[in-house]
């Protein structure tokens, strides 16, 4: 960010928008064969259209798993069902899987690792330790915005993606349906968020309300019902609350019956800005769901966040991004680079051979230390599926234990510049 005052504006999506769809089903997926086998190796990619679910990939497990019944599950405790579905429906929609194993070529690199190299940076020569199963770069960021350490705006647009879901779930707003989207634009005044310029929801909705079939009438409806049951909920404990002069716009093309998979085809890994940090930090581009801890495109991005939000708890920064980049194969992140944009207590290089000292951020270690493979078997058999819709982080509904600030302590002592622990 160049300027201090500027608008920054971050969506959501519910579980019901079709790429969502597509991601759930591939974490569920997942879910159901590291419950059933914990080592089991899955890339699972998802699309759906009107009346049809496809699912694709490669898996490697000890286990069967009936995918036709976990997509429909799925679809089900979406909301897409019957005349709830809104045209696409758990029960009657075509099922079509084509799953390979894994390559041989990447599962040796993986299970093997090239090389590994100790605290000083020597290489030891092959070992049994686990590769990163491709190579890439992975973002994780933290800011003081909120209580959770997340982006204003972003958190915003999850929270009221999130009661738009609840409403409609539990009847508060009867004639919701599954498919939606919230947007919101905060002010920033010295870099600091001032004030809500701008409110978007757009929501699935029945044709016929409250026996009402005047389009303008129906909006008007929704729009009262929103403010009241959403809007107004979301912001009733928030220090920054809409005034006078934030804008609303709800349900802005003025109608939205056709949704959902029979609105627009959906495809896993399609929202990675809202499964992250709503764009106000970088992202290296690889989607989360579907994909088994092995996946440095997932569990790097939640060990970076992880860093980042231990760094920005423990006082040495206002904000922080923390960039991983890996080798397929290779254990060590090939480079680990730390941007505090100015806000730091002591310089990022300080701080980045603090990371360096504190964190292991080998895939093998990361998988243990947030026992990745174990998560659904100890969050009663789904976990990654809900992960899917609300964003990745930040999370404060399901306990997420990338999310924890139990090193924030350890770190603290680093913030007031000594850095007798970096040089010892």
């Amino acid at each position: 960010m160049t300027s201090k005052n500027f608008l920054f504006t971050s969506e959501s999506v519910t579980e019901g928008h079709p790429d969502k769809v597509c991601d759930q089903i591939s974490d569920a997926i997942l879910d159901e064969f590291l419950l059933k086998d914990s080592k089991s190796r899955v890339a699972a990619e998802t699309t759906v259209t009107t009346g049809m679910v496809l699912v694709v990939g490669e898996i490697t497990s000890d286990c069967y798993v009936d995918i036709p019944k976990v997509v429909r599950q799925t679809v089900e405790n979406i909301g897409y069902i019957g005349k709830a579905g809104g045209g696409f429906d758990a029960r009657t929609c075509a099922v079509l899987t084509s799953i390979d194993e894994q390559s041989t070529d990447i599962a040796g690199g993986v299970n093997k690792a090239l090389e590994t190299r100790d605290a000083c940076g020597c290489t030891q020569g092959e070992t049994e330790e686990l590769g990163a199963g491709d190579q890439g770069i992975m973002f994780g960021f933290a800011c003081d915005e909120t209580p959770e350490l997340m982006p204003l705006p972003i958190s915003l647009a999850h929270r009221l993606a999130l009661r738009l879901a609840y409403v409609r779930k539990n009847n508060i707003v009867s004639y919701l349906r599954p498919d939606g989207k919230t947007q919101v634009s905060v002010e920033y005044v010295d870099g600091v968020p001032s004030r809500i310029d701008t409110i978007i929801i757009s929501t699935q909705h029945d044709a016929v309300i409250q026996n009402e079939t005047d389009n303008a009438k129906i909006q008007q409806i929704i729009a009262n019902d929103l403010k009241k049951h959403v809007i107004e909920y979301v912001f009733k404990n928030d220090n920054i609350k809409p005034d006078s002069t934030t804008k609303y716009l709800i349900n802005p093309s003025g109608k939205f019956v056709i949704g959902g998979p029979q609105g627009d085809a959906g495809l896993t890994g399609r929202k990675i800005i809202v499964d992250t940090y709503g764009g106000y930090s970088r992202h290296g581009g690889g989607a989360f769901s579907g994909k088994d801890p092995t996946k440095v495109d997932r569990s790097a991005a939640y060990a970076a966040r992880y860093v980042a939000k231990n760094i920005v708890a423990a006082g040495l920064a206002k904000k922080c991004e923390v960039q991983l980049a890996y080798a397929i194969g290779v254990a060590h992140p090939v480079s680990v680079f730390i941007d505090t944009f100015g806000t730091g207590n002591i310089s990022d290089d300080e701080i980045s051979e603090i990371v360096m000292k504190n964190f292991d951020l080998r895939p093998a270690m990361i998988i243990k230390q947030f026992d990745l493979r174990n998560l659904p078997a100890k969050n009663g058999g789904s976990f990654y599926r809900l992960l899917a819709s609300y964003g990745h982080f930040g999370r404060t509904d399901i306990d997420v234990p990338w999310e924890k600030t139990d090193r924030a302590q350890e770190l603290g002592k680093y913030a007031k510049g000594c850095c007798e622990a970096t040089c010892s």
